[in-house]
Parts: structure tokens; C-alpha cells; sequence
């Protein structure tokens, strides 16, 4: 079952790359006492995923922190290597949290993952956004299609935030 407003997020481990090489953060740490824009998507480097979403959040890091947001997170199942070198082509900067669901855990316990073998990725998360305020869930959004960047948008979640 997916996960709804009003749900707590799951505990769970993600990686990022620190000025020391890779690192970890839980969802405990990561959401506790603040106000967070999550995204997520099926992979770094798609064609969707970096054209659109990735970019939107971007251009619209100033609008969230204008809404109270603290931090704005990026979650994809890929490792911390890809994610960080990712979110350096798109010149994120400190604006965005680039995370790794390396292992899918975080993905699997939101029941957000879907199977794109079909595209050569194998199980990644579907595309969503959401506002998490103090680790609970408070607006959510999920694509019916990977092709679809519409209602996760950055413009569709700063509008709720």
C-alpha cells in the first residue's frame, strides 16, 4: 500500500556523498523538527528525471525556502556516486540534498517502487513529491506514468507548501 497524507515516514537509511566520501542519514534524522520538500524519481540521468523534474526544483529552491521549507530532498534508488555527480551537472548546490535509496528500502516501505525493467533500470521508485513536516506526511503527489512530470512538479508542490 502507498503512502498517504497524514502517514509518518517510514524509518529507513540513505546515502550522500560528504566531503569525506559517502555517508549516511536516516529518515529519523532527516525529517525530525523540520519542514521538507521530497521528490522522487526513477533514476538520475533520464530523460524525464533531467529535463523536467530535477531542473524545476531547482529553479524553484528560492520559492520553497520563501515557504518555510528547510530543506529540499531529491530521492532516487542509485548510489551516492551518481547522485552526487548528478546534482553537480545540474548545478543544485547546497539548495538540493541529492539521496541515494541505494537499496530501495525507503522506496519499498512507501510502497512508491515499480518495476522498469522493461527500460533496462530494473526496480526503481515512481515519480512523486511531497511535503513531510516533522516526519509526517502533509501533501503528496504521485505520476500514474513515469513519463509524466506534471503533478509532482516543483510549481504543483510549491503550491502547496
Amino acid at each position: 500500500m502507498a503512502v498517504k497524507i497524514g502517514d509518518n515516514i517510514p524509518a529507513a537509511r540513505l546515502m550522500y556523498m560528504s566531503d569525506k566520501g559517502p555517508a549516511s542519514i536516516t529518515t529519523g534524522e532527516l525529517f525530525a523538527r523540520k519542514r521538507v520538500a521530497v521528490f522522487g524519481l526513477p533514476g538520475a540521468y533520464t530523460p524525464v528525471c533531467s529535463a523536467q523534474h530535477l531542473p524545476g526544483f531547482v529553479a524553484k529552491a528560492g520559492a520553497f525556502k520563501g515557504k518555510k521549507i528547510d530543506r529540499i530532498v531529491c530521492v532516487s534508488v542509485n548510489d551516492p556516486f551518481v547522485m552526487d555527480a548528478w546534482g553537480k551537472d545540474h548545478k543544485v548546490g547546497g539548495d538540493i540534498m541529492m539521496l541515494a535509496d541505494d537499496k530501495g528500502e525507503l522506496t519499498r516501505a512507501l510502497g512508491l517502487q515499480e518495476d522498469f525493467s522493461d527500460f533496462g533500470l530494473g526496480e526503481r521508485s515512481r515519480r512523486y513529491s511531497m511535503i513531510v513536516d516533522n516526519g509526517r506526511v502533509t501533501a503528496l503527489n504521485i505520476e500514474d506514468s513515469v513519463f509524466a512530470c506534471g503533478i509532482s512538479s516543483a510549481e504543483s508542490l510549491v503550491a502547496q507548501a
